[in-house]
């Protein structure tokens, strides 16, 4: 089980934000404001888009294309993690085993509680992303692997996605995590498909990106099957969970000397 009150979850560094509980809940705090501010324009958007009966993402999401999340927050690096900067310097490449440990199995926050019932870890990083640009950057960004986990909550209500994508430098994370917000048409990652999870990805979804070097981490939740939440702080509390399983994220730090 994941759980922030972990050694690794609370050590203090000189970097304030370097340690994942300073990191993940000041900036999402910050964020709320915002999104609740967006959030009748985003759904004035989808119900013009459904009334009117088209998807126009335009030239750039021709190839396999598929459905962005509802709301994206997408935020920089944080210092903490520069040791991570370069794969030349992290060249070992990522296993199942290591990503997918029996400790975020079960990953929480608060009251949400999830299962992972389904992980997958391909090299073909175009062959689960959508979009001509973002499979252009991939490409061009040297990315070799895409981890994806699918998580169900104990209550069956929501489902989220854990996602990983190895690139080979920084400068790449960064741009995918530019190229995953939907309103720049770039494209997306396909969700995986896992028993009990129903229709991820429909109806109101909401995921949050950060680059952890040149790794770029998505925590990306939904009620199951799609229905609209009551509040935004009740996705953004269960994304802390998935969140949860960026722990090999942390064990790659301490062996690079982070």
């Amino acid at each position: 089980m994941s759980d922030t009150s972990s050694p690794m979850r609370t050590r203090q560094t000189e970097e304030d934000d370097f340690w994942p509980e300073e990191k993940r809940r000041a900036p999402r705090k910050l964020l709320i404001g915002i999104i609740a501010a967006v959030l009748v324009v985003i759904i004035a958007v989808v119900v013009v888009v459904v009334v009117s009966g088209g998807d126009d993402k335009g030239s750039e999401a021709g190839i396999g294309a598929g459905t962005p999340p509802t709301v994206w927050v997408g935020t920089g690096a944080s210092s903490g993690t520069v040791k991570l900067n370069l794969r030349s310097a992290d060249q070992r490449p990522l296993n199942p085993g290591e990503v997918f440990t029996d400790e975020v199995k079960t990953v929480t926050h608060g009251k949400y509680s999830f299962n992972l019932v389904g992980s997958h870890l391909t090299n073909d990083c175009l062959g689960v992303a959508w979009g001509v640009r973002l499979r252009n950057d991939l490409r061009k960004y040297g990315c070799s692997q895409v981890a994806r986990g699918a998580y169900l909550s104990a209550d069956k209500r929501h489902a989220g996605q854990f996602i990983a994508l190895n690139l080979d430098r920084l400068e790449g994370a960064d741009q995918i995590v530019r190229d995953l917000d939907p309103q720049t048409n770039a494209g997306f990652v396909m969700p995986l498909k896992a028993a009990g999870v129903s229709n991820f990805g429909s109806g109101f979804s909401a995921a949050y990106g950060q680059p952890f070097g040149h790794y770029v981490i998505v925590s990306w939740v939904q009620r199951n099957g799609g229905g609209q939440p009551d509040s935004m702080n009740e996705l953004l509390d269960a994304s802390v969970a998935i969140e949860g399983a960026d722990d090999f994220v942390w064990q790659r730090l301490i062996l690079a000397g982070g």
